[in-house]
């Protein structure tokens, strides 16, 4: 447990949240929304502060992240708890414990120049904080990301986007990538299956490139909730409207925890999304979750030669110089070194 960051103390000893998009005002003795800030006698307290559920080493595509170095892998670290409660967490076992359980917070006690360590010895090129949402556990992952930068490691956060502006403009400072979920273009969908809003995820993606962060967008796409060609078409024009280099990610959906009622996504709704993408002027638009499609693959949007082959999360080849197209010259949006 460790005293928060991103909060104000208001009368009678609540607290004001500033952490995320809810804003939460915690009377003493309470818990914000995403159940891991408690506050107690006017301070707010992290209860997950390096509390670490999970840590692997993975490829960096998995985040899906794949413009950012691409082939390295990447430490990758979660603490229990998030600020939304996703009808279809794919992760709910971890992201969801706090609301789940009332037996505490499970995870293994680790400092932040202990992640760095075991990052740095497992050869990753960055961190990942992922899993579950790491806004909840930003103290923490703001404290290991200024010790990873110092060693020469990237920082990577993995995100749901529901941040307040003080959150994501300090998060920003040490923050190299970001994978943002855009999970809809409607409020009515935020609202009823994440219980969360739609703008603040808006207001993040278009924050963190302004300031510097390189950005990638992944939506799930859910049959009958969010696969529509004009929500499709919203989401890849706001996406432009944004950066043209930003890559969008289109993901099959799988039926989990509260959302059985729904089938897998078909292939050809992911290949329509994505000739979606294309067709409103996004120049990286790629498919997720069915390996073995062409739209795993990086082509360069000036000619239209493949320069990365990719299957799943491995690459077979990439054809990059530089970060350049080896057939025209064209610059490659992305951190390739």
């Amino acid at each position: 447990m460790q005293q928060a960051r991103f909060y104000e103390v208001e009368e009678d000893n609540k607290v004001k949240c500033y952490l995320c998009a809810h804003g939460c005002v915690i009377d003493p003795g309470k818990r914000g929304i995403c159940m891991v800030r408690e506050n107690r006698d006017g301070v707010l307290y992290s209860l997950v502060y390096g509390k670490i559920i999970s840590r692997n080493v993975d490829p960096i595509e998995k985040k899906p992240l794949f413009h950012f170095l691409p082939g390295s892998r990447s430490f990758s670290i979660a603490t229990v708890g998030c600020n939304l409660q996703c009808q279809h967490c794919q992760n709910y076992e971890i992201s969801q414990w706090p609301r789940l359980r009332k037996n505490g917070f499970p995870g293994d006690d680790l400092t932040p120049s202990q992640i760095v360590a075991e990052a740095k010895s497992s050869g990753s090129l960055s961190i990942a904080y992922t899993y579950t949402e790491p806004t909840i556990f930003a103290e923490f992952a703001y404290d290991t990301a200024v010790l990873a930068k110092g060693e020469g490691i990237r920082n990577v956060f993995v995100s749901n986007g529901f941040m307040s502006e003080r959150s994501a403009t300090t998060m920003a400072e040490v923050i190299d990538a970001d994978n943002i979920d855009l999970k809809s273009f409607s409020d009515s969908f935020y609202r009823k299956i994440c219980k969360a809003r739609l703008q603040p995820v808006l207001d993040t993606i278009e924050r963190m490139k302004h300031l510097g962060v390189w950005v990638e967008v992944t939506t799930l796409i859910i049959p009958g909730l969010n696969d529509s060609d004009q929500e499709l078409k919203e989401i890849a024009d706001f996406i432009k409207g944004v950066g043209v280099d930003i890559p969008w990610h289109v993901s099959a959906f799988y039926p989990t925890y509260k959302m059985l009622d729904r089938p897998r996504t078909p292939v050809a709704t992911l290949r329509r999304a994505r000739q979606i993408g294309l067709e409103a002027g996004l120049r990286y638009v790629y498919t997720g979750n069915i390996p073995g499609e062409n739209g795993e693959k990086t082509f360069c949007y000036a000619c239209g030669a493949m320069v990365i082959d990719r299957f799943g999360y491995a690459i077979n080849q990439n054809l990059l110089k530089n970060g350049a197209c080896p057939q025209c010259g064209a610059r490659i949006d992305g951190v390739w070194s």
